[in-house]
């Protein structure tokens, strides 16, 4: 996770595995997630259907392939949807290159690689202390500012540096390992599952303002720490309970005892966690279990929803009539052709790129710069990050999903606005 400087900027080292494998396997790898989905939808079906002892009575494959019935129709459209992207066949509603053409050539790649170093890795980032570390020496600073815990720190740096996913990875894995909540689980994936550097770059190369990145990116970073601390107040975060996955109340603390400084006693907490822990079992065993759940899971999920999402905001008017009621507010705000901005905000729920390429061609730089920054900020969006959600073990459902990225577009809209008129 520590920064580098490349030729092409800053990146991580996990990034740059990740974009060597997709080279690697460029040729191959539409076909190995047909593979994948097949299986998952194969799996299922058997599961549903024959119900055999060695599926259902594995913690593992039961929790992998017994799905809900929803999931279960999102995983058979999935591999319907990823068969007429690979192989260009059925509608072209489905395989166009705004739609499940689309996910398969710039999104799905990218998961498959990154789920593959960052879930085999992610034992070393969980399991050996740094967690314990950070968490001692931040949590006086996440703990009155957000009401979470040090170690939440950890989530939002890896999705900054890295991708919003590794940050719901991360975060996901933690809930289940009774390290988070119900409430601080749901907070910290839907706020601080940030948009990775690069990633920010590539929507401020889309809208032509690249060469405003720093102010680009500051504004973002300033909306999002101001929706962090207020969206989590309202519903639905609010309502959320403070139980641990297995319904009981959390027992840890985060209280120096004496004698102990925030660094010392993160120190020895630290080196107490990694004294029984094992190479062998954090890779070779708990890494590789992480893959496949991150692979089998998640991709069939981002491909169904995500394409479903696509086809919407594509061929109908629905994220455009959504978007009106925010007409008046980007008019008040000032914001140059605040008609056509506010029929694009609506799109960031279907995919975050849709808004920027919607908003490319506007001739005012500062509702490009509104609109990218906004969607950026948005953070929720089905194509990756919110089916990434809606597959874990967050405690979040699609509707919940919605108002929060609601209140994160009401919230940070007029900070952008604020700063925009400042820099235009």
């Amino acid at each position: 996770m520590i920064p580098i400087t490349t030729e092409s900027g800053i990146t991580i080292p996990v990034a740059i595995l990740s974009k060597g494998l997709q080279g690697i396997l460029s040729d191959f790898l539409p076909y190995i997630l047909l593979v994948i989905t097949a299986i998952t939808a194969m799996g299922s079906i058997i599961a549903k259907v024959v119900k055999p002892k060695c599926i259902l009575e594995n913690e593992f494959l039961n929790t992998l392939f017994n799905v809900t019935p929803v999931w279960f129709v999102i995983r058979l459209l999935s591999v319907i949807f990823l068969t007429c992207a690979v192989f260009e066949i059925g509608p072209e509603f489905i395989y166009g290159g705004a739609t499940g053409g689309l996910i398969l050539a710039d999104l799905l790649p990218v998961l498959f690689t990154i789920f593959f170093f960052a879930a085999l890795l992610l034992p070393l980032l969980l399991n050996f202390g740094l967690l314990e570390f950070a968490g001692a020496l931040l949590v006086k600073v996440m703990r009155p500012v957000f009401k979470l815990p040090g170690r939440s720190a950890i989530d939002c740096i890896a999705s900054w540096l890295g991708d919003g996913t590794i940050g719901v990875l991360l975060t996901s894995k933690q809930y289940e390992d009774g390290f988070y909540t119900e409430r601080e689980a749901c907070v910290i994936g839907t706020t601080f599952s940030l948009v990775s550097i690069t990633f920010t770059l590539i929507i401020a190369e889309t809208v032509g303002l690249s060469h405003m990145f720093i102010p680009f990116y500051l504004t973002v970073t300033l909306a999002s720490i101001i929706a962090a601390i207020l969206v989590p107040k309202f519903g639905p975060l609010a309502k959320k309970k403070d139980l641990l996955i297995d319904g009981s109340a959390p027992k840890y603390t985060e209280s120096l005892p004496k004698g102990y400084t925030s660094f010392t006693y993160g120190f020895e907490k630290a080196l107490d966690k990694a004294k029984h822990q094992s190479i062998k079992q954090c890779i070779l065993v708990d890494g590789f279990k992480n893959v496949i759940d991150m692979w089998f899971a998640v991709i069939p999920v981002v491909m169904g929803v995500g394409t479903i999402a696509l086809i919407i905001a594509e061929y109908t008017p629905v994220f455009k009539i959504l978007g009106l009621p925010f007409y008046p507010l980007l008019a008040v705000l000032g914001i140059p052709e605040a008609l056509t901005a506010s029929s694009t905000l609506l799109a960031g729920f279907a995919d975050m790129l849709l808004p920027s390429i919607l908003i490319s061609g506007v001739e005012s730089d500062m509702t490009r710069f509104v609109v990218a920054c906004a969607s950026v900020s948005q953070l929720i969006y089905l194509s990756e990050v919110g089916a990434l959600l809606l597959s874990s073990k967050i405690p979040v459902n699609l509707k919940e999903l919605f108002i929060i990225f609601l209140q994160r577009t009401v919230i940070t809209l007029p900070v952008i606005a604020l700063i925009g008129h400042l820099l235009f």
